[in-house]
Formats: structure tokens, sequence, C-alpha cells
């Protein structure tokens, strides 16, 4: 009796949150209202004659600027298409999700998930289906779609509990996304906003978008362990066993499939080998000075590179499958992929303008100054920040999902302040993705948090919102503690998070 009425006040407890998320505007609008907070708030402390040492060059002095003044006036309106066109993300992510898009939409990236799960021995199935889910961040969203209906299927064929199978492939799909073997279209995403936000400008030029790389590789791996212990020792003996009616044999993959991906495969070997010729000899055309990789035309052509190494495959699976048979069913599919982008050009073109008004009005310097001051002024330094950090940044992904649209406000405040502090932006831009990605399974307000009630609706149809988050809720918790472990022992180690990306920020 008394566990049912702790359910009954966590499932209201969630039913809250729900109710207070859903009071929240839309993205959009979020950030148009932000926008003009940053015009008054621009107005209202200039008008103090506030300034503050600049955190790099002490000697000189940072006031805010007045945008509701002749000038700021006309900078609002003479930078709205600049505002928008130079959005750090913008460019980077639609010519990434060309080549990513061409080859979800001619099936080869729903293939090869299924192909790899399905060719696992039994034993092995729940550690597959969670590193593939984490592999499917590759793919943005279609690991959604995919992975956790495929997961319940093939637990029910051999005799688990399907919600077991969905569970764990949803937990690799979203709390793993910050995970993977391959840089993914988040990488350009997130570090294009974090250099941007990097108040240091000679150490801005010094980062690239794998900043995060070397750390994503070793996660992979963690997760996996951490999903599968949290899966098989705490979630499926919870469930019990399976008592509804539902069998499903799971399906195969067609022969047309298999000799795609094999083609595709070989595509994807050949187009590598081409790229490291570019990359690989002494005076190769994408080295950089002296014959550097790191800062080098290699680095700053990541996107394109990842365009390639996508829009390659996905041409030559479509052609084998049949799926493409001309140049125009070439030209459908890649508009079809940029037909889902539609709500992140409009979010582009809001939070373009707010983060420009943010950086043009040094409101953000003035917060980060200030904001560290007070840290410091509480002795709030070190790990125990970073922990606060993690913390604040998983609070504020149960409310507002888009990843997008979070770092592009956090970044700004948190990278400056936690440079203040010897962090460097590549760090804070990691413990952001681990909070972000740990608390995706028990947000409400995630964009496909209804879609996998829907799916797990078909094995009981009494699921709700309560069940799923308690479900779910095992891990994010491993999640975000062994993933902070993690991060933690990384700065006591004092490894680089990737390519020249160290944790610590000397100025």
């Amino acid at each position: 009796m008394g566990e049912k009425k702790r359910l009954g006040l966590f499932q209201r407890s969630l039913n809250r949150i729900e109710y207070i998320g859903n009071k929240l505007p839309h993205p959009v609008t979020l950030f148009v209202i932000l926008a003009f907070i940053v015009l008054i708030a621009s107005a209202i402390v200039s008008s103090f004659g506030v300034s503050v040492a600049h955190p790099v060059n002490p000697d000189e002095q940072v006031s805010v600027k007045n945008l509701l003044n002749t000038e700021g006036i006309t900078y609002i309106f003479t930078s709205m298409v600049d505002n928008f066109i130079n959005f750090d993300p913008f460019g980077v992510v639609l010519v990434t999700m060309l080549g990513i898009g061409l080859a979800e939409r001619t099936g080869l990236i729903s293939a090869g998930l299924r192909a790899f799960v399905l060719a696992l021995p039994k034993p092995l199935i729940t550690a597959g289906l969670v590193f593939a889910g984490i592999m499917s961040s590759m793919a943005t969203d279609a690991g959604y779609v995919v992975l956790p209906p495929l997961g319940a299927v093939l637990f029910a064929a051999i005799g688990r509990h399907p919600l077991a199978g969905l569970a764990a492939a949803f937990a690799g799909v979203s709390a793993g996304f910050s995970a993977n073997l391959v840089p993914t279209a988040l990488e350009p995403l997130l570090g294009e906003m974090t250099i941007a936000a990097t108040t240091d400008e000679a150490y801005a030029e010094t980062m690239n978008i794998l900043m995060n790389y070397y750390f994503t590789i070793v996660s992979v791996f963690v997760l996996t362990l951490v999903g599968t212990f949290v899966t098989e020792k705490i979630v499926e003996p919870r469930l019990g066993a399976y008592t509804g009616n539902y069998k499903e044999d799971a399906t195969g993959i067609t022969k047309a499939e298999k000799k795609g991906l094999a083609y595709a495969g070989l595509s994807l070997l050949v187009s590598l080998i081409a790229v490291s010729l570019l990359i690989v000899p002494e005076n190769a055309p994408l080295r950089g000075e002296d014959g550097a990789i790191i800062i080098s035309p290699f680095m700053s052509s990541l996107v394109p590179i990842l365009f390639i190494l996508f829009f390659i495959p996905g041409v030559v699976y479509g052609i084998v499958t049949k799926n493409i048979k001309n140049d125009k069913d070439v030209a459908n599919h890649l508009s079809d992929s940029m037909g889902t982008m539609g709500l992140f050009i409009v979010l582009s073109f809001a939070a373009g303008q707010f983060v420009a008004f943010f950086d043009e009005s040094n409101l953000g310097m003035l917060i980060g100054v200030y904001g560290a001051e007070f840290l410091d002024s509480i002795s709030l330094t070190g790990i125990p920040l970073l922990i606060v950090f993690i913390i604040i940044a998983g609070i504020i992904n149960i409310f507002i999902g888009s990843a997008t649209a979070k770092w592009a406000m956090m970044a700004p405040i948190f990278v400056p302040i936690m440079m203040q502090f010897g962090y460097s932006p590549e760090l804070t831009q990691m413990a952001y993705r681990i909070a972000d990605s740990s608390t995706n399974i028990i947000s409400p307000l995630m964009t496909y948090f209804a879609l996998i009630i829907a799916y797990a609706q078909k094995y009981d149809k009494k699921m709700g919102i309560g069940t799923l988050i308690s479900t779910m809720f095992p891990y994010s918790i491993f999640f975000f503690v062994i993933w902070t472990l993690m991060l933690i022992a990384w700065i006591l180690l004092g490894i680089d998070l990737g390519p020249g990306s160290p944790v610590h920020y000397n100025n």
C-alpha cells in the first residue's frame, strides 16, 4: 500500500512538471522574448554607466551598450539578416544534414542499424541495443524511430520483456546522445556556439568542433556497460515476466538491403582513403603550417568531409536498392531532408538575433565577471562548481528539450564564467552535454517522448507518462552519476577532451 502511495505521489509530481513545462512558450517564442529582454536590459544597465575589466585584458574596461538608442536601433535593423545568416550553427548543420539526410532517406542508416542489432548473439542483445542506440546519434533522430520498437520486438522474440528492450534502446538513443565513435551533427551544432561564446579571441582561434571527441569515444563504451547493467539488474527484474499476448519474430535484412550495405560499405572505404590522401601525406593540401593537423584546413573542413562520408554511401546504397533511379531522386531526397529542418531554420533566425544582441550589448561579459565574483565569494570553485553547473543544466533540460536552444542561451553566460575559474570552454560544453543527454529520457517535454509511449502501449495498454519515466529514471541517474564521475577523473588526469582541447584554460 505504501509503495502505491509513493508511486501515486511520484506520478502527481511528474504531471505537475508536465503541466508547468507545457506552460513555457515555444523555443522560437522564447528566443524572441529573450531578445527583447536583452534590448531592455541593455538600455537600463547602460544608464547606470556600469563597466568591468575585461577578463583577458584587465587594462581594458568594458561597458554595456544601449541597443535602444539611435545607434543601437540602427544596429538592430541593419544587422538582422546578417545575424540570421551568421548564426554559428546555421550553415554547418544544414550542410551536415544534407549528407546524413540523404543516407537516412535512402534507408542506409535504418538498414545498417537493423543489421548490426540482428547479427548479435542473444547474450549480447542488451549491450548491442544500447551500443546501437548510442551510435544512432550520427543520424540525429533516426534512432528514435528505428531502435526502440526494434528492441521491443527482439526481446519479445527471445522470450524477454519487450518493454525492457524498448527501454534499453531508448536509453542508448537519448541518454547517450552525446557519445559516439564518429563525429555527429551535434559537434558543429554545439561547437560553433561554444567557440562564439569564448571571450578570449586568441584562444578561440585554436578551438575546433571536435573539442569533445576523445571523451565521447570513451563514453560509448562506459555508457554501454552502464546501460546494460541497469537494464539487466534493475529495469528488467522490476518489470517482471511479460504476461502479455503480443508475440513477434524479429524481421531480418532483405537481400537487396544486404547488397546495398555491402556496396555502401565499400564506397565508404574508398571515400575514407580518398580523404586520407588529402591529410596523411606530408605535403597534403589539408595540412596546416609546418604539416600541422590540429590547426589546419582539415579541422576547418570537418563539416564538408562529414557530408561526403554520408552522401556517397547514401547515393550508392540508394542506387543498389533502386531507391535512387536518377539524379531527380537524389535531388528529391535532399529536398525532403531539408524539409525537416524548417523548425531549425526558424529557430536559427530567432536565436541568431538573441545571440547577436547579447554579444553586442556586452551583457554577457558583465554577467560573466560578476557571476565569477559571486561564485568566488561563496567559495564555489573547482569540482563543486562543475557539479552545480551540470545539475542546473539537467534541471533546465526537463523543461526545454532542444539542446541547441538551451546551449544558445547558456553558452554566452556559462562559458565565460567557467573560463574565469580556469575551466576551458571545451570542458564546459562537455559538462553541458552530459547533463542534457542524461535527463532527456525523463523529460515529458522531449520531442520523441510521446512516440516512445505510443510504442510501449503496443505491449502495455496502461503505459503512461509516469510509468515510462519511472522505468527510465534508473538510466538517467546512473548515466548522470557515472558520466559526471568520468568527467571529474578526466579533469584530475588532465587529459585532452579532443584534438588540441584541454580541460583547463590558462589566460
